[in-house]
């Protein structure tokens, strides 16, 4: 794996982590509970419910790497980097903008990776 040393290099390596449609929504599912969480935690004040934000969203994340995309999570070396990545593929999704990022990083539709930029 090669090292990152700045966002624009790891921007198009998480998308290419992220290569199967069916990992990313997995990734949705976490993100949207995540917040769900923190905004029932905040709402009722129920600040050990704080412990539960990474839970919700991270579970569905890594299960959909063990199982779906098969590799390690990016989380693991680039964590801030891989959260940060995370809300933007998810924001970038729900405003219709993420294809065109998928197409610059090399993820085809189908969710293979073109091999030149592997």
């Amino acid at each position: 794996m090669r090292e990152h040393t700045t966002f624009s290099s790891f921007w198009p390596y998480y998308l290419r982590e992220h290569a199967r449609p069916a990992t990313r929504n997995w990734h949705y599912v976490g993100s949207t509970l995540a917040i769900l969480v923190l905004i029932a935690a905040l709402a009722t004040q129920t600040w050990w419910g704080l412990l539960a934000v990474p839970v919700a969203g991270y579970f569905f994340a890594w299960v959909s790497h063990a199982f779906v995309e098969r590799n390690k999570p990016a989380t693991f070396t680039y964590p801030l980097w891989s959260l940060i990545s995370d809300y933007r593929m998810f924001g970038l999704f729900l405003t219709g903008r993420l294809d065109g990022e998928l197409e610059k990083a090399g993820v085809r539709p189908d969710g293979t990776v073109e091999a030149e930029r592997a």
